[in-house]
């Protein structure tokens, strides 16, 4: 998974916590790191730790790089 700012290296909580619109879009896809209490997992490592398919993962991924581009507009 490739994002945009290197944000995949970033700790979901962290992520979170700066783009509550990312916790979103990944509880449409039923992962539920929002409600996580511990949320050490880096962002990049979410979906795949789901088990999420390869076209959901490719959504997802699509999702919040569109979500990074608005946001730096």
């Amino acid at each position: 998974m490739e994002l945009k700012n290197d944000l995949g290296t970033t700790a979901i909580q962290d992520v979170i916590a700066a783009y509550p619109e990312i916790g979103e879009i990944l509880q449409r896809y039923d992962i539920g790191c929002v409600t996580c209490k511990v949320g050490i997992c880096l962002l990049k490592d979410v979906v795949s730790i789901h088990g999420l398919s390869r076209e959901d993962e490719a959504r997802i991924e699509a999702e919040i790089n569109d979500f990074l581009s608005r946001k730096a507009a």
